[in-house]
């Protein structure tokens, strides 16, 4: 007689808990990363209005200007990072996460830990490129 084990089809609560625990920490440094970011990008606005002094300044403007495009998409990359835990959470509550969008099988836990964001089994993320 051999014993057929039926293949999980979803985490347990204990386990969901776990994967909230590791997203809402990864939100909270997303989160600070950002208003970081944002904090910087103000006090970079207020410096400089009062000189007018020509030449160097014009070099320095640009080194400005391109070091502000990156601090915005640095934020916007994280902010979108933060949109994906955010519905990964909403995943949690309404009993759809860890589950792959494209084969309907458990992702396993090491993937969801290193990107507890996913909505993909590596297998269908590669095979999807």
């Amino acid at each position: 007689m051999s014993e057929v084990t039926e293949e999980k089809t979803h985490y347990s609560e204990s386990e969901l808990r776990e994967f909230e625990e590791i997203i809402n920490k990864k939100l909270e440094a997303t989160y600070n990363e950002v208003n970081f970011i944002k904090e910087t990008l103000s006090r970079k606005n207020d410096n400089g209005t009062d000189n007018t002094a020509v030449g160097s300044k014009t070099l320095e403007d640009g080194a400005d200007v391109r070091e502000k495009e990156q601090l915005s998409q640095s934020a916007a990359r994280l902010q979108k990072f933060a949109t994906q835990l955010e519905a990964a959470l909403i995943r949690i509550k309404n009993g759809t996460y860890g589950i792959c969008k494209d084969t309907g099988k458990l992702i396993p836990k090491e993937r969801l830990r290193a990107v507890p964001h996913t909505q993909q089994t590596i297998e269908a993320k590669l095979g999807s490129r």
